[in-house]
C-alpha cells in the first residue's frame, strides 16, 4: 500500500473485511455472458460492448438471463431510440414464470421527435399488475446511454434511474398486501411495436418510414443469487436469505439497504414533485378506494399529472406479450 496515512488504511481494511463477509460481487459482463437473444437473433448486432436491438416493420427482438435469481440488483446502461419512436416500447423487466408470477417492469413509451419518452413502472404480484407509475425523465435519454437499475431485497423494490429513485414498492405483507419474495426472476429486454397503446393512448402511430428503430445497450450487471432451475422455489428462497443457517451475510440483506437513506429520500420526494404525470395511488376513478400499499407509497397526494385524460389512457395489458413478437 505503501506510505497511506493510517486512517486511509483503516478504511482499506474496513472495506476488505466488508468484502469478505458479504457474498455478491458486481462488475460489467459482456452481453453474452448474462444474456442471450430469445428471438429475431436476425435484429441483433454487436459493436464492441455495445448490443444494438432493432425494431422493424417486420419484427421487433428480444433478449433474457441465461439464470433466473432471487434478489439482488440489475444494472443495464440503454440508449432508447433516436428521434421519432412514437409506437414503439422499449421494456426492461424482471419476471418469473407461471400464472402467478412476480414481475417489475421498466416500459419506455416512444414519442414524436421533441416529445419527451416517457417511463412507465409496473409491479406485479402473484400474477396481478395495475400498478402503473409514469414520469418524464430529467434529461433526454435517446443522446447518450443511462443506467436503469432494479433493486429487489425482503424489504422492497427500488427501480433506479442512474441510481436516482424514482420509485419504492415496499414490503407490507404485515398489512396483508403480498410481497414478492417467494420465486425466482428473470431478467428481461424487449423492443416491440405497441402502437395500439403506447403513444398517447393509441392515437399516434408508428411511422415504419422511420424505421429501423434502435435501442442499444451495454454495461451489463446482474448480482444476485443465482437459481439453478431444477431446485425448488422454497428451497431457493432459503438459501438466497442471508442467515438461514447457509452460513452467507448477502449485500442487499444489510439493514442499510431495508429502506431508502435519507439523501435517497429526499431525490424519490423531488422525482415524485417534478417528473411522476401519473400514479395509480392518486387514481380515484381506477381505484375508488386507495389500495393498501399506497398509504405507505406515499398515499393519494395529489401529482401534477393531466387529470383524467391522462388516466382513461393507462393501458391495462398483462405484459405476457414482452414474450412474444
Amino acid at each position: 500500500m505503501g506510505a497511506v496515512p493510517l486512517s486511509m488504511g483503516w478504511v482499506f481494511l474496513g472495506f476488505s473485511l466488508a468484502i469478505v463477509l458479504l457474498v455478491g460481487s458486481a462488475s460489467s459482463a459482456r452481453f453474452d455472458q448474462l444474456f442471450q437473444p430469445t428471438w429475431a437473433m436476425d435484429h441483433f448486432a454487436y459493436e464492441g460492448d455495445t448490443l444494438k436491438m432493432k425494431l422493424d416493420n417486420y419484427s421487433g427482438a428480444g433478449f433474457q438471463s441465461k439464470s433466473k435469481y432471487m434478489f439482488g440488483k440489475v444494472n443495464i446502461q440503454i440508449k432508447l431510440v433516436e428521434g421519432d419512436s412514437a409506437g414503439t416500447v422499449t421494456a426492461l423487466y424482471m419476471s418469473s414464470e407461471g400464472p402467478k408470477h412476480h414481475e417489475f417492469d421498466f416500459e419506455f413509451l416512444g414519442n414524436t421527435t421533441g416529445e419527451p419518452y416517457i417511463v412507465q413502472t409496473n409491479v406485479y404480484v402473484n400474477g396481478v399488475g395495475n400498478r402503473e407509475q409514469r414520469l418524464n425523465l430529467w434529461f433526454d435519454p435517446t443522446k447518450d446511454f443511462h443506467t436503469y437499475s432494479i433493486l429487489w431485497n425482503q424489504r422492497q423494490v427500488v427501480f433506479l434511474v442512474d441510481q436516482t429513485p424514482i420509485r419504492v414498492h415496499t414490503n407490507m405483507e404485515h398489512k396483508g398486501v403480498p410481497f414478492p419474495r417467494d420465486q425466482a426472476m428473470g431478467v428481461y429486454s424487449s423492443i416491440r411495436n405497441a402502437d395500439d397503446w403506447a403513444t398517447q393512448g393509441g392515437r399516434v402511430k408508428t411511422d415504419w418510414s422511420h424505421a429501423p428503430f434502435i435501442a442499444s445497450y451495454r454495461g451489463f450487471e446482474i448480482d444476485g443469487c443465482e437459481c439453478p432451475v431444477k431446485v425448488a422455489s422454497v428451497d431457493n428462497a432459503r438459501r438466497c436469505t442471508s442467515g438461514n443457517g447457509n452460513g452467507k451475510r448477502f449485500w442487499w440483506d444489510e439493514p442499510t439497504l431495508s429502506e431508502l437513506n435519507v439523501h435517497q429520500s429526499h431525490q424519490l420526494t423531488w422525482v415524485r414533485a417534478h417528473h411522476m404525470i401519473y400514479d395509480y395511488c392518486t387514481d380515484t376513478a381506477r381505484f375508488p378506494s386507495v389500495p393498501v400499499e399506497c398509504e405507505h407509497h406515499g398515499g393519494r397526494r395529489i401529482i401534477r399529472h393531466r387529470g383524467r385524460r391522462i388516466r382513461r389512457r393507462i393501458h391495462r395489458h398483462s405484459h405476457r406479450h414482452h414474450h412474444h413478437h
